[in-house]
């Protein structure tokens, strides 16, 4: 199967490279196979999955102990952030595992987003704050963690923005698997 797949994929590449001057060059010589190029996909994934585990699993447990959070709602709330990557930046500037904004972590004393540990400590933190301020109601929470807490206070509830209702959406179903 895959080398059909890879035969096609060859020939469409021949036929844009066939539209483009000769100077400009998409194929190389020896391609990788397409089922190279699937199976390096597919761990470069897996390593992420076995990162998280492995690397970030003790820090959400005393994140969770500390501020009396349950662990499944953090790891919910990280895979939703940034899919358990410590480097991502969101196009808005929010940074790390758990997508802390500049302000937002530097009024959690977080001297450094990119850290998992200080990462996970403010982003647990305010999550708690959160949920204090509306009342433990995790929908209201995660809408406040995704849109600020006065867009929920100005709308009596979750935001009509449709990345925070998805962004909730998400969060609470990945909490039901």
């Amino acid at each position: 199967m895959s080398s059909i797949l890879s035969g096609i994929l060859r020939q469409k590449l021949l036929e844009i490279q066939n539209q483009l001057p000769p100077y400009v060059k998409i194929l190389k010589d020896n391609p990788p196979s397409f089922e190279n190029v699937l199976n390096k996909e597919i761990n470069e994934q897996s390593d992420v999955q076995n990162n998280y585990g492995g690397d970030y699993s003790h820090l959400i447990k005393a994140a969770a102990k500390k501020y009396n959070i349950n662990e499944n709602i953090i790891t919910a709330v990280m895979k939703a952030e940034s899919g358990f990557d410590p480097t991502a930046v969101s196009r808005t500037g929010a940074m790390g595992l758990m997508q802390l904004m500049p302000e937002t972590a530097e009024a959690l004393g977080v001297h450094n987003a990119f850290d998992p540990r200080e990462n996970i400590e403010g982003g647990v933190r305010y999550l708690k704050d959160m949920l204090t301020e509306f009342g433990g109601n995790l929908e209201l929470a995660l809408a406040a963690y995704n849109a600020g807490p006065n867009a929920v206070k100005k709308y009596g509830g979750i935001p009509p923005y449709e990345e925070t209702q998805n962004y909730v959406r998400k969060v609470m179903s990945s909490l039901k698997k």
